[in-house]
C-alpha cells in the first residue's frame, strides 16, 4: 500500500452534520493500521457553489472525498464534478437510497438531518425519564411546575409504572402520593389543572394489591396498609382533595392496564390542546 502524504487529506462532505459519514469513514480507516490520514469534515453543504468550492479544494490537495448527500441533485453534481476534477469519491448514502427506493417501490424524502432528528427525540426521552425518576413518589415538589403530566393518588394506584411508561414516550411526569391526613405539597395547586390527573381505584382491588405487596415484602399483613377500613378512609381523603380542583380528570385504574391509562391521559391532553396531535403520533 502506498502511504498517504500528510498533505493529502480525506474530505467528508455532508448536507447534514456529517456525523454518520465520519463514523463510517473512521471505522474503515481503522482497518489500515499504518495510515495516518487527516480528516476534514464539511457539514451542512446545501448549495452547489459551496460544494464546487470544496471539491476544487479537494482536487488541489489530492484529497480522497467521502460524500453523504441526501439531495439527489447534490449527489449528481458531486459525482459530475469529481469525474471532471479526477477526484476519488465514495458516496456512502446514494447507492443505499437508490437500492432501498427500488426495493420499497417508493421515493426517499431527500431531507437531510432525519437521523439527527431521531437522535434528538431519543435524548429528549432520556431527559424525560431522568426527570420522572427524580420526581417519583413526591420527591422535589419544587419542580412540579416543569412536569408535562402530574399524577396524584394513594399508594398502589400505578403512579410509578404509569409515570415511567409515559416518560419513555417523551413526557416529563411527576407523581404525588396522597397520604391520609397529610396535605399535598402547596406546589401541586399551582400546576396547570389540565396537566394533573387524579387516580382512584376500587377499595377491594386496592386491598388485594396491597396485601400482595405485603406478602412480597414479607411484612405483616395485619398492618393498616392492607386494612379495608384504612383504605376506605384513604380513598375518601383522596376524593376530598380531588374535589378541591374539579378540573383534574379522575381516572379509575381498577383492572386497567398501564398502557390503557396512558392512552386515556394522552388522548385527554390532545383533546384539551395541551399537547399537539403531531407530538402524540411522534411519541407513540
Amino acid at each position: 500500500m502506498t502511504e498517504p502524504h500528510a498533505d493529502r487529506p480525506l474530505f467528508i462532505i455532508s448536507d447534514s452534520t456529517g456525523d454518520t459519514a465520519t463514523r463510517v469513514t473512521r471505522a474503515a480507516l481503522r482497518q489500515f493500521e499504518d495510515a495516518k490520514v487527516p480528516v476534514q469534515v464539511f457539514p451542512n453543504v446545501s448549495d452547489r457553489a459551496t460544494l464546487e468550492r470544496i471539491l476544487k479544494q479537494a482536487a488541489l490537495q489530492g484529497a480522497f472525498v467521502v460524500t453523504s448527500l441526501v439531495s439527489a441533485d447534490q449527489r449528481a453534481f458531486a459525482h459530475e464534478l469529481s469525474k471532471a476534477y479526477r477526484i476519488l469519491q465514495v458516496d456512502v448514502i446514494g447507492s443505499l437510497l437508490t437500492g432501498l427506493s427500488g426495493w420499497l417501490g417508493a421515493e426517499p424524502q431527500n431531507q437531510p438531518g432525519l437521523l439527527h432528528k431521531t437522535d434528538a427525540e431519543y435524548f429528549k426521552r432520556i431527559e424525560a425519564v431522568e426527570f420522572t425518576v427524580k420526581l417519583d413518589d413526591g420527591k422535589d415538589p419544587r419542580m412540579l411546575g416543569q412536569a408535562d403530566i402530574v399524577l396524584v393518588g394513594v399508594s398502589r394506584t400505578s403512579k410509578t409504572p404509569l409515570s415511567v411508561f409515559l416518560a419513555y414516550k417523551g413526557y416529563k411526569v411527576a407523581n404525588v402520593p396522597i397520604v391520609l391526613d397529610h396535605d399535598p405539597p402547596k406546589e401541586l395547586w399551582a400546576c396547570e389543572p389540565k396537566r394533573v390527573f387524579a387516580l382512584t381505584i376500587d377499595p377491594e382491588s386496592l386491598q388485594h394489591i396491597r396485601r400482595q405487596r405485603l406478602r412480597t415484602m414479607r411484612l405483616r399483613e395485619g398492618s393498616s396498609y392492607g386494612d379495608i377500613g384504612y383504605i376506605l378512609a384513604e380513598l375518601e381523603y383522596a376524593e376530598q382533595i380531588f374535589r378541591r380542583n374539579r378540573q383534574w380528570p379522575v381516572i379509575n385504574v381498577t383492572r386497567r392496564a398501564v398502557e390503557e391509562t396512558a392512552q386515556i391521559i394522552i388522548s385527554h391532553l390532545t383533546g384539551e390542546g395541551v399537547i399537539s396531535d403531531r407530538r402524540e403520533v411522534g411519541q407513540l
